[in-house]
């Protein structure tokens, strides 16, 4: 396992208002908070920068937790539009919590181009043997998608989809044991953010993707055990092909 990077920060600031989820980032309230660094590869390989640019906002009032990703992309397509299957089989954008940052009891988000959603939960780690908790779904949880181009059509070059998920403060308490929900300013919670993107085919005019080597995912949720042809990319780098390393994610600081 590579070495662990020095994980990336952002402040995440209050809102006035509700921010309105609409997948298109177009809100008043989100031109006023700052975009992260642009994505890197899972592993901080400089050599393997991302072929193409993804980043992410935040920010949050008495409700939520809101988050916005961008992510240029000239070929969007999706398959996936059952509630909490494995959206990561598509390409998807992904989203991992731990609020109080011990690496235990943490929470994922994935959402692939179509809207499709999946909410899981890890007591602990795959690596530390830990078993997902499938379609653990947050109530009020709001998310959207908008496609800058045309979904599924290989005959075009699209500029790419955009992200908007509001993550209810009451589901998210449940992964807080004990600590202030919403957090208090200057609270720290850790938190990082994952881009796959499959390489693809097209077969009798839609995309396909090159699917995994290893056990195969109808058997094993564990992304240890696959040997993925995709491109894994992150806010803060992992130093390893392995999301399931809570303590090397980034570091969200809270404020007014």
């Amino acid at each position: 396992m590579g070495t662990a990077p020095k994980p990336r920060r952002y402040t995440c600031r209050r809102v006035a208002q509700p921010i309105r989820v609409d997948g298109s980032i177009g809100d008043p309230a989100w031109a006023g908070l700052r975009w992260s660094d642009d994505f890197v590869d899972i592993t901080g390989d400089e050599a393997l920068r991302p072929r193409f640019r993804t980043r992410v906002k935040m920010g949050w009032d008495d409700g939520y937790l809101y988050v916005a990703a961008d992510m240029d992309e000239p070929h969007v397509w999706g398959t996936i539009t059952e509630k909490n299957a494995v959206i990561f089989e598509d390409n998807d954008f992904e989203v991992f919590i731990d609020p109080d940052g011990d690496g235990r009891n943490y929470y994922e988000f994935e959402i692939n181009a179509l809207g499709t959603i999946w909410e899981l939960s890890l007591p602990r780690p795959y690596g530390e043997g830990g078993v997902p908790v499938l379609g653990c779904n947050l109530a009020g949880l709001a998310s959207a998608v908008q496609v800058r181009g045309t979904l599924n059509n290989p005959a075009d070059v699209d500029d790419g989809w955009s992200v908007e998920m509001a993550f209810p403060w009451s589901g998210l308490a449940q992964y807080n044991p004990g600590r202030a929900t919403p957090p208090r300013p200057g609270d720290v919670w850790r938190m990082n953010f994952s881009r796959v993107q499959w390489r693809h085919e097209v077969v009798d005019g839609a995309y396909v993707r090159i699917p995994p080597h290893g056990t195969p995912l109808a058997e094993s949720l564990n992304p240890e055990e696959q040997e993925h042809p995709e491109d894994n990319w992150v806010w803060s780098p992992q130093g390893a092909v392995n999301m399931h390393l809570p303590d090397r994610w980034g570091e969200v600081v809270f404020a007014d």
